[in-house]
């Protein structure tokens, strides 16, 4: 273990500023030899040629035959055609035209002027947007506020519901799906539709899509006449939507500014196509994932942003990291069971939580810090003489870090100016670019999610499951089965658990299943007359 205190010297190498994006990184609390950087010169050099290769257009996702573009939606000019350009071009185009007739009440709902907007969506179509909302929105300059329906969860879109109260008439309605088949976001798109029918609206009077040109969602938009459609591509995955149209529709329409979010999206790109380690911070990121995690990801990621806005950024950044380097194969189809575990909240709460572990506890982690120098907009008070609350934050923060590293725990620290959209932007684009970049180190794709698909597979497959459980019962309303009974009558002897769930399930919603004699396992059920 290194000297426990970081030395002036170390800092002073390992510390770099970046002025054209307001970022400072300090690498100095990682205990890596001082060989290391250069031991690693190899493979990050083939890892920004592989970079230069997907800004360019080679088909970077192989498993789905996908180039991946992201980094063209906030500089067009590196399309490699012209027709992903203009598409990119006319598509920020139409949504600030959107968002201005909205904003000057040339489209309105049939309560008047829009004063809400609801997105719905999951995953990359509502974490995103969900953070960059949190982080540059305020009640005070919002001109739309901002709902989610990010779940297809009953009781949470009812609370939403409910704080929009007698406001859907005044609703913009956001339904985002690539495919328009992902089943919560069409569960929460006919949620949302009924309760704008129970309220005497017309929904597509209300509703905007963005999703895949000819999708599910588009068609649907298209025959019940929806306000306006926006595109998805193949090429941008969701978890780096939040620069398309996903994220800068709602931020639009939100009042945020969105030139200087993809500004400084785009300026953070400029800076991290280095391939100078020294001066390319997201190469940085990268190398010491590699080295802490041993290039296997055995240390878990926490993120702990000392700024109330960034709060959900480790949200974010859990799609993200775990989406693109959570795989069981690598490019070459061997099993390898990569991945990097990301959790957080925000300073200083967490003090009064999980530091405590961090400090005393297993050592499976490394903290990422995220500094924010600027405390608010205008004066701030004395709580003490000489002392703002801002004072007490960095406070917090420095004293967290230096007991940590103390104790032998190792974290990195980003300082950002504020949380300006440029700042949010080039926040983005950084890990973004981390990530593309610490795949290339350990082999794997990060842009397809086949354990996501799998996931939704077996979900329909327990639906099947429910819907032959419950078609049995009605035929046989006269008889009890239990689960195992149930299981074995359908043909499927092998769900027997599942049964249970699912018609336990049924049972406590009153929904044509009650349970009929026995407790816990033994339970049996039977059909509802």
């Amino acid at each position: 273990m290194s000297n426990p205190i970081t030395s002036w010297s170390r800092f002073q190498k390992y510390y770099t500023e970046f002025p054209s994006l307001g970022l400072g990184i300090d690498l100095s609390r990682v205990d890596f030899p001082e060989t290391y950087l250069e031991t690693m010169a190899g493979p990050i050099q083939a890892a920004f040629t592989a970079m230069d290769a997907l800004e360019k257009g080679v088909i970077a996702n192989p498993d789905e035959n996908r180039m991946v573009g992201h980094y063209w939606l906030r500089s067009p000019d590196l399309a490699p055609t012209t027709e992903l350009a203009q598409a990119i071009t006319g598509t920020l185009t139409d949504i600030q035209k959107f968002t201005a007739e909205v904003h000057e009440g040339k489209r309105v709902g049939q309560g008047g002027p829009f004063k809400n907007v609801l997105v719905i969506g999951i995953g990359g179509s509502a974490l995103g947007p969900q953070f960059v909302a949190r982080a540059l929105g305020h009640p005070s300059t919002d001109r739309l506020r901002p709902f989610f329906f990010d779940n297809t969860d009953p009781d949470g879109m009812d609370k939403v519901l409910a704080e929009l109260g007698t406001s859907l008439g005044q609703t913009l309605c956001l339904v985002i799906s690539k495919s328009g088949g992902t089943p919560e976001t069409r569960n929460g798109m006919l949620e949302a539709r009924a309760a704008y029918e129970k309220a005497g609206l017309k929904f597509g009077a209300h509703a905007v899509a963005v999703t895949g040109a000819g999708s599910k969602l588009d068609q649907y938009a298209v025959a019940d006449g929806w306000l306006s459609r926006f595109p998805m591509w193949d090429w941008v995955g969701g978890r780096t939507s939040e620069t398309s149209a996903v994220g800068l529709l709602p931020a639009a329409l939100q009042g945020l500014d969105i030139v200087s979010f993809l500004a400084g999206a785009a300026a953070c790109d400029q800076v991290t196509r280095s391939r100078d380690v020294a001066h390319n911070p997201a190469a940085q990121l990268a190398l010491m994932w590699y080295f802490v995690g041993e290039g296997r990801g055995t240390r878990d990621m926490v993120v702990l942003p000392y700024k109330d806005r960034l709060e959900l950024f480790s949200r974010y950044l859990q799609q993200l990291v775990m989406e693109s380097l959570g795989k069981e194969r690598d490019l070459d189809g061997v099993v390898v069971h990569q991945g990097l575990a990301v959790y957080g909240n925000k300073g200083s709460t967490d003090q009064h939580a999980y530091v405590q572990q961090l400090r005393d506890g297993i050592a499976n982690f490394f903290a990422v810090f995220i500094e924010v120098q600027t405390d608010r907009s205008g004066h701030s008070l004395e709580v003490e003489p000489g002392v703002t609350s801002g004072d007490y934050l960095t406070g917090f923060f420095l004293g967290t870090r230096t007991a940590l590293h103390e104790n032998g725990r190792q974290s990195i620290t980003l300082t950002v100016q504020d949380t300006s959209a440029f700042s949010v932007g080039a926040l983005i684009a950084l890990f973004e670019r981390a990530v593309g970049l610490y795949a290339q180190l350990i082999h794997i794709n990060a842009y397809h999610q086949p354990g996501v698909e799998a996931g939704k597979k077996a979900a329909a497959t327990v639906l099947a499951v429910q819907a032959a459980a419950v078609a049995h019962l009605a035929a046989h309303a006269d008889q009890s089965f239990s689960a195992p009974e149930l299981a074995e009558a359908i043909g499927q002897p092998g769900t027997a658990e599942t049964v249970f769930k699912v018609l336990k399930h049924l049972s406590a919603n009153q929904r044509r299943v009650r349970t009929s004699g026995g407790t816990g396992t033994s339970a049996r059920f039977q059909s509802v007359p």
